[in-house]
């Protein structure tokens, strides 16, 4: 994973080759290369697609859900082996 600095100094190198040719380049070349240039630069970073994001969402949720459930569970189980001492 590039450092941030050294991923944006590379990302606008890039960009102004695209921006400074020689010749303009027709947009839809342009859009290309620009695409494939974006691609790039977000494959070297730690990111994740988002529907893998909200898939992790959906265990998270779950994960926490059933947590609860199980310190629910052991509370109720605490209270039954310790009942609270009768006067």
């Amino acid at each position: 994973m590039l450092p941030p600095k050294a991923l944006l100094d590379a990302l606008g190198s890039h960009t102004s080759r695209l921006f400074n040719g020689d010749t303009p380049l027709p947009r839809a070349e342009f859009e290309a290369q620009f695409k494939a240039l974006m691609q790039s630069a977000f494959s070297k970073l730690d990111l994740v697609s988002r529907e893998e994001f909200d898939s992790q969402m959906v265990v998270l949720a779950r994960t926490r859900a059933r947590l609860e459930a199980l310190e629910a569970k052991v509370a109720e189980l605490e209270a039954q082996l310790n009942p609270p001492p009768t006067e």
